[in-house]
């Protein structure tokens, strides 16, 4: 279809007519006949809705509930699920292949996950369902731990409530090395994509009614026991668990029950559940974005936290794969949410402290800091593109981390980000730093005298119309500022060439003589361009905490007047 307006009426009564939902049918039914009495409104949906299928891409399926080839339905999730069946079907010719599926607690995701089951069983696939909704890390460790040659993971992590998603991970036959239970990279995506293609209808597909084996609850208590060791097991580390004040929050999601039982068996026993926020909710009522990252998320948290004078906030994304951490910071008299590229500098180093060899990786929109990390501990650096995808398949890795909050604390079981394990390693820091008097400020202060002060920050600029994303990049490739912060831009590197040995991707990479470092790039999950900052101040090893406070403010101030001149340089609108 073409034009403003065009669409294909023939072609929406042809997927109305193969929907096998009557709720998404009766909706298009709707606007197609909203549309033929000239509804503009109407015309310009079933255009986006018809503009095409929708396509697996920095965390595969993901979009808007609702009818039609381009939002998440049973029938879009009916297709995917033929499409990979039939492209493992072909990888393992002689092989029965094993998939395992598993689902949060979003509206529709047990339906797809059970249409899922329906369509593989019938292609001759080993079935296992998770038994329950439960987190993306339960069902990514399930893929390592059952052996199994593919996982399904129906979520939409922490996009809105009117979304839902579908991530898929080889492993088993299917994957060997490295990448092995991680999330799908090209060309696996454009292949199983093209099977997806094939897929005549929906009526064509054959579903099962049973024959899908549901796990027990085993395969979570497997989880809980490998996660939870990650703790130190004595007696005083225990001691000393039992000594931290925790809050959590869940956001509405599946993560509470997994977490506090994880955290239980790693000694602390101090965990209070936000009461607002601990039962899963796929309407998400107290919160605009069930996204940590977002501005207002952590209130509820922050209150009781300063009610039960706790040590630590923790809060998980809806499917409980990324973690926030918030503490009390003296540089600012009170509680503060720690930037996702302080908490991978605290895991980070925290990670090489007890490693003699391998590899930290960090995606090119993360901080710097990690490399000078890695470098002091005589260890591996890998910058990876931006995505779990990549940065999990990182050979040796030890710890990995991007600055949205994802941390791979523990590669061996699970092969991608991890919001619990990664809420085991943060407690047992801040406990043992309590039992010393100190705090994660305090170690953050230590790591910038030992490797500089670097202070990263985000601009995101929201747009409805996905050409002008194009037009943001586009202007960067024609028009790039000359002067940031008051220093001159020194590079400024095109990323969709392919840089550093790796895969082109859309964006760019400034730097400046200050050695401030910006990257410019299309968000992979929502119609954002965002705009990752860095500035380093170099400190001595012996600064006192009167000089790093010092460096602290003039970074923010720099960081500040970047992001203001950036703002202004690409017209970029509030976020």
């Amino acid at each position: 279809m073409t034009g403003k307006h065009a669409w294909d009426p023939d072609q929406v009564r042809a997927w109305i007519a193969d929907d096998p939902d009557p709720s998404t049918a009766d909706e298009l039914s709707a606007l197609l006949g909203a549309a033929t009495q000239g509804d503009d409104a109407a015309r310009r949906d079933l255009v986006d809705r018809f503009g095409g299928l929708l396509q697996f891409g920095t965390a595969g399926l993901r979009g808007p509930l609702g009818g039609g080839p381009n939002r998440m339905n049973r029938a879009v999730v009916i297709r995917a699920a033929a499409g990979l069946g039939a492209y493992l079907r072909a990888r393992l010719t002689d092989e029965t292949p094993t998939v395992v599926i598993g689902y949060d607690a979003r509206h529709r995701s047990a339906d797809f996950a059970h249409d899922s089951a329906a369509v593989l069983t019938a292609a001759g696939l080993q079935v296992l369902l998770l038994p329950r909704s439960l987190p993306t890390p339960v069902l990514a460790f399930a893929v390592r731990h059952l052996g199994a040659d593919a996982g399904i993971m129906v979520t939409a992590s922490h996009n809105p409530a009117a979304d839902n998603g579908y991530k898929v991970y080889l492993g088993g036959r299917a994957v060997t090395g490295p990448g092995q239970g991680a999330q799908i990279v090209p060309p696996m995506d454009t292949d199983i994509a093209a099977m997806i293609a094939a897929v005549e209808s929906v009526a064509s597909v054959p579903r099962a009614e049973d024959g899908w084996t549901v796990l027990g609850e085993d395969v979570v208590d497997a989880y809980v026991a490998a996660v939870s060791a990650l703790a130190p097991p004595d007696d005083e580390a225990h001691a000393r668990a039992g000594a931290l004040r925790i809050v959590l929050t869940p956001m509405h999601g599946v993560g509470a029950a997994t977490a506090t039982r994880v955290l239980a068996e790693a000694g602390f026993t101090d965990v209070a559940v936000v009461p607002e926020q601990a039962e899963p909710d796929p309407d998400f009522p107290t919160v605009a974005f069930p996204n940590p990252e977002e501005p207002g998320a952590l209130d509820l948290a922050l209150a009781l936290a300063r009610a039960r004078d706790a040590d630590l906030v923790v809060a998980l994304d809806p499917d409980a794969d990324r973690c926030s951490v918030a503490v009390v910071d003296p540089h600012v008299g009170g509680w503060r949410q720690l930037h996702g590229d302080e908490v991978g500098a605290l895991l980070g180093a925290d990670a090489a402290g007890h490693a003699t060899q391998g590899t930290l990786a960090s995606s090119i929109v993360s901080s710097r800091l990690l490399s000078r990390i890695a470098a002091a501990a005589g260890l591996g650096f890998a910058s990876t593109l931006t995505g779990f995808k990549w940065i999990s398949r990182t050979e040796g890795l030890v710890f990995g981390y991007e600055e949205a909050l994802g941390y791979c604390v523990a590669p061996a079981l699970v092969r991608d980000k991890d919001g619990i394990s990664a809420s085991v390693r943060v407690a047992t820091l801040a406990a043992t730093l309590k039992a010393q008097g100190r705090g994660l400020a305090d170690e953050l202060d230590q790591i910038a005298r030992r490797h500089g002060l670097y202070l990263t920050g985000q601009v995101a600029a929201r747009f409805d119309d996905p050409g002008k994303i194009a037009a943001v990049i586009d202007r960067l490739r024609t028009a790039a500022p000359t002067v940031l912060a008051g220093s001159p831009v020194t590079t400024v590197t095109d990323l969709s060439v392919g840089v550093d040995g790796l895969l082109p991707t859309d964006g760019f990479r400034l730097f400046t003589a200050a050695d401030d470092r910006v990257v410019v790039r299309p968000s992979g999950t929502e119609p954002k361009v965002k705009c990752y900052l860095e500035v380093v101040v170099p400190l001595e090893p012996d600064a006192s905490d009167e000089t790093v406070a010092a460096a602290r403010q003039a970074a923010r101030a720099r960081l500040d007047a970047l992001a203001s001149d950036l703002r202004t340089a690409l017209d970029l609108p509030e976020a």
